[in-house]
């Protein structure tokens, strides 16, 4: 009790400070440099807020996401040409979206081995279009380019995420465009165009080789002002690889993983899979059922997304493990 007129006393000693400090003409000291930091950490947290909303975009409640392609383009391996004109383009894509798809992959540039690139012009022409209107509809949208320009452009038409199978490495101002943007970003493992990429498929140990220049590839990134939260890795199955390497990259899914940031398989209807549950000499979309149990087993392993060309039995698979899960527990 004997200290309570001692705190009173000193409660009016601050009040009066208060008061004379409020007459007294102001003197502020500016450090400028203090409030650049300030500013800084304030729109590298926006962006950080960005990219991990744009990494989460549409992602179903613990359940990976299905991530369907779209290829605008008259050259890809399994559907070259099929969707290259606009309104067929548009069309697919909302198949895509009715059929499972969490959101749409829009390319405009043939990545299937020895294939030939593309003016960036072309491409853009091919994919912009399509993306505006499928943003306009509440879709869901990523832009599959190895170009800075267009995945600025895109990036402004309302994709969330960019899918650079080159990683940045194609083109020196992907990393600035990205990192400015915000936007997702899926970085591929790489080793070179398409015209050449299969003859870099030489490797001690593939998985940990792979592994090893993922890692460095986000750390140059990192460098060069993307954020971690924006990233998303895909060890580019089919990329640089042959079968057996395929397949051994799948079985170390968990090297990937362990590297703590979200993971994206890409298997759908790739070469490897040939003969695996479907006639050898049929055609790519016969390979689909391959497509959908490598989705539900990397599922099973806490994937981010996987990238199919038809989302409906993958999206089977996926409801038959939820059903699954929520009966275990």
């Amino acid at each position: 009790m004997t200290d309570q007129p001692t705190r009173r006393a000193r409660r009016l000693a601050e009040v009066d400070r208060t008061r004379a400090d409020a007459a007294a003409p102001a003197t502020v000291a500016i450090d400028l440099r203090e409030v650049g930091h300030r500013v800084g950490q304030q729109a590298t947290a926006a962006l950080r807020r960005e990219a991990r909303a744009a990494v989460d975009a549409a992602r179903p409640a613990g359940r990976t996401r299905i991530m369907g392609i779209l290829n605008v383009t008259p050259d890809s391996f399994s559907d070259g040409g099929l969707h290259a004109a606009y309104d067929a383009a548009v069309r697919h894509a909302r198949a895509l979206v009715a059929d499972g798809a969490d959101l749409v992959d829009v390319g405009g540039e043939s990545t299937r081995p020895g294939a030939e690139r593309v003016p960036v012009e072309v491409e853009q022409r091919r994919v912009l279009p399509v993306i505006r209107t499928l943003v306009a509809e509440g879709i869901a949208v990523s832009v599959d380019t190895m170009n800075a320009a267009t995945a600025e452009a895109a990036v402004e038409a309302g994709a969330a995420i960019v899918n650079d199978v080159s990683g940045g490495l194609a083109d020196p101002d992907m990393a600035r465009v990205v990192a400015a943007s915000g936007a997702g970003f899926v970085v591929m493992h790489w080793r070179g165009h398409s015209d050449r990429m299969q003859r870099n498929a030489v490797y001690a140990h593939a998985v940990e080789d792979v592994r090893r220049e993922v890692e460095q590839r986000v750390a140059e990134l990192i460098v060069l002002g993307v954020h971690q939260d924006q990233i998303v890795i895909d060890p580019g199955l089919g990329f640089a690889k042959d079968g057996r390497q395929n397949w051994e990259i799948l079985a170390g899914y968990e090297r990937f993983a362990s590297l703590g940031l979200p993971v994206l398989v890409a298997a759908s209807r790739k070469k490897f899979l040939r003969g695996v549950g479907s006639d050898p000499d049929g055609p790519a979309r016969d390979r689909d059922l391959a497509s959908a149990a490598i989705s539900l087993l990397a599922a099973e392993r806490g994937a981010w997304g996987v990238r199919v060309h038809d989302p409906a039995p993958t999206r089977t698979m996926l409801a038959v493990w939820d059903t699954w899960r929520a009966a275990r527990s």
